[in-house]
C-alpha cells in the first residue's frame, strides 16, 4: 500500500466524537445524508473536520439534494450508495464540476458474487472511485464482510475502496488481500459503541496495528 492509501471513517454524527476521530488523522470522514439510516444527519453537526476530507453518503437522492448538502457540508467527495444509474452519475458529475472546488464521485456496489461486478463497467466514465460493500437486505451497515477474493474478477481501471464488516479483527485478512486497484478501506459499524458514535480506543489500536504492519 502507498502512503496515499485512504482510511475512511464513515457514519459520523456527533461534534465531540468527530474531534476525537479527527485527531487520529484518517484520510476521509463520512456523513450519511439519508434519513432512514441510524447514522443519518440532515444538518451539519456543530463541528466538521478540518483535516480529513469530507464525504457525503447518499441513497437514491435527487441531484438537487446532493448539490444542496454538498454546499452545506462542503463535501470533498460524494458517495452514491443506492441504485443510482450510470446516467444519473454522468449528470451528477457534470453538475459537481460546476462547483468551484474539486468534488469527486464515488459509486458503491453491493457484492456477493462475480456477477455483481458485471454492471460496473458502464459507470467507469462517470466516477472517480468505486466502493465495494457487502450485499444484504439493508443498504450498507450490515457489519458483515463478503468474500474479498470475488474482487479478483474486477479489472479496473477505477480505484476502489473496500467496505463491509471491516473491524478490529480484520487485520490478518487485510494483510493477505491484494489488488492493483485497491486504494482504501471504509470503517464504520464495527468500531462503534452506538450507531454514529465511534469507539476511539478501538480505532487507535487499529490504526497502530496498521502502521506496525506497514499497511499505512
Amino acid at each position: 500500500m502507498s502512503r496515499d492509501f485512504i482510511i475512511k471513517i464513515c457514519g459520523m454524527t456527533e461534534a465531540e466524537n468527530i474531534r476525537e476521530v479527527e485527531r487520529l488523522l484518517p484520510s476521509w470522514m463520512g456523513f450519511i445524508c439519508w434519513k432512514n439510516s441510524p447514522r443519518g444527519v440532515e444538518v451539519p453537526p456543530a463541528y466538521l473536520p478540518e483535516q480529513p476530507q469530507r464525504t457525503g453518503v447518499f441513497v437514491n437522492p435527487t441531484m438537487e439534494y446532493v448539490l444542496q448538502k454538498t454546499e452545506e457540508f462542503r463535501f470533498d467527495h460524494v458517495q452514491l450508495h443506492g441504485k443510482e444509474s450510470a446516467d444519473f452519475c454522468r449528470d451528477l458529475r457534470k453538475a459537481l464540476l460546476r462547483i468551484p472546488r474539486p468534488v469527486s464521485l464515488i459509486k458503491a456496489f453491493a457484492v456477493a458474487s462475480p456477477a455483481d461486478l458485471n454492471c460496473v463497467a458502464e459507470y467507469t466514465a462517470h466516477c472517480d472511485y468505486f466502493l465495494f460493500d457487502t450485499k444484504c437486505t439493508c443498504t450498507g451497515g450490515s457489519g458483515r464482510a463478503f468474500d474479498w477474493q470475488i474482487l479478483q474478477h474486477y479489472t479496473g481501471p477505477i480505484p476502489f475502496i473496500l467496505s463491509g464488516g471491516i473491524g478490529p479483527d480484520s487485520l490478518p485478512a487485510l494483510r493477505q488481500f491484494s489488488h492493483p486497484y485497491w486504494t482504501g478501506i471504509d470503517l464504520n459499524s464495527r468500531f462503534e459503541d452506538t450507531p454514529g458514535h465511534k469507539n476511539i480506543a478501538l480505532l487507535q489500536s487499529f490504526f497502530r496495528e496498521l502502521k506496525n504492519h506497514s499497511l499505512l
